[in-house]
């Protein structure tokens, strides 16, 4: 995985580097996986490991261990397309050895912590693979509402071919369907309000559901609670039309009545899809719950949402180093400890770190 780092374009003036890119890049990413959230502690890590960087991860440390500083300036520095371009080129590489047939998950993640003076934080548009559990690719916004924009940038950066990608509400724009099945995917995408005229003409012909539609049930319990879900699916769509959506061939609506000791609810949600069978549909209604639990792990994991990084290019780049090592993590198989115990491991079992790092291969 570190090899795919060697190729970076180092953003800082040559005449005045010390350290390598490569190697500020590897140390980072270690220290990352193991338990260091800032630049302090990261400096403090590569330290005390540095005969540890020298033997196992083949660095040649001429000047030693970068300062703190070092490491903050060149996280400032460092062009965020630049990392995420050579991120994607290790998931691609591994594309043979992970399911073909994937959900993609994309939602957006505020980084709380990265609130500045004026009161802007850092936003994360990433994706998700659900079947082979790994953070696909990611791009800032400058706030939620630039998600729109931001979708089709990160599709031209994921490899979906093949897949299906799901969305909330505010990627339901009919743009951002062209680009899915450009790229050779289907898609599901939540369908409400920003959407009327589509959600109003779906709430109103699953009044009457007609023998026409196709369904499927689940159910789930879990600690007390007893989800049923029945997913409904229309193709005979002829009525509605394609009104400018891309492959549009289906109308869906999913029912989930949630029992709890105390009480039952029932909600209702819509969908517009590209797919024409109700039991992938609601496989890749089930899958979108991945990326939500994905942004759990950062923040749990990880602690994402303390971060403080946020200067210049830093926050961002520093976003990408902890997807990095979330992957790494995610494909070691031989603990069931939390993520947080795996980075605590790590910190101190040096064995174990040269496993993550090393030894573990993205597969399925």
């Amino acid at each position: 995985m570190l090899k795919h780092f060697e190729e970076l374009i180092d953003p800082r003036q040559q005449w005045k580097v010390k350290h390598p890119l490569y190697e500020v890049v590897v140390m980072t990413i270690c220290a990352v996986v193991a338990e260091c959230e800032a630049w302090f502690q990261i400096f403090h890590y590569c330290k005390t490991k540095e005969n540890w960087f020298r033997k196992f991860a083949g660095l040649q440390l001429e000047h030693g261990i970068p300062s703190h500083d070092t490491f903050q300036r060149v996280f400032q520095l460092l062009d965020p397309k630049e990392l995420q371009k050579h991120f994607s080129m290790w998931i691609d590489s591994a594309r043979a050895n992970l399911c073909p047939e994937e959900f993609i998950n994309i939602d957006g993640k505020t980084v709380c912590g990265s609130r500045d003076d004026n009161m802007k934080t850092i936003h994360m548009v990433n994706a998700w693979a659900n079947r082979n559990n790994l953070v696909l690719g990611q791009i800032k916004t400058d706030e939620k509402s630039n998600e729109i924009t931001a979708i089709p940038e990160l599709l031209d950066m994921v490899d979906v071919k093949n897949c299906v990608v799901t969305i909330d509400a505010m990627g339901c724009q009919k743009k951002i369907s062209e680009k899915i099945i450009g790229k050779g995917a289907d898609y599901v995408l939540a369908l409400k309000g920003n959407q009327p005229e589509l959600h109003d003409l779906a709430k109103d012909y699953f009044k009457e559901i007609g023998t026409e539609v196709q369904s499927t049930t689940t159910e789930e319990k879990n600690r007390g609670r007893i989800e049923h879900r029945s997913y409904y699916l229309c193709t005979d769509i002829e009525w509605l039309g394609t009104k400018g959506w891309s492959s549009l061939n289906g109308l869906g609506m999913v029912v989930s009545h949630i029992e709890t000791k105390d009480k039952i609810t029932t909600e209702r949600r819509y969908y517009i899809t590209s797919l024409k069978e109700v039991v992938k549909f609601s496989s890749a209604v089930r899958s979108h719950w991945g990326v939500e639990s994905m942004h759990w792990m950062l923040d749990v994991g990880f602690n994402e949402d303390r971060c403080r990084t946020r200067k210049d290019n830093s926050g961002e780049n520093f976003a990408v180093i902890r997807q990095i090592a979330l992957n790494l993590l995610k494909q070691d198989k031989t603990s069931k400890m939390s993520l947080r115990l795996k980075r605590h491991r790590c910190a101190y079992d040096d064995d174990y770190l040269q496993q993550i790092l090393f030894s573990n291969k993205l597969t399925a």
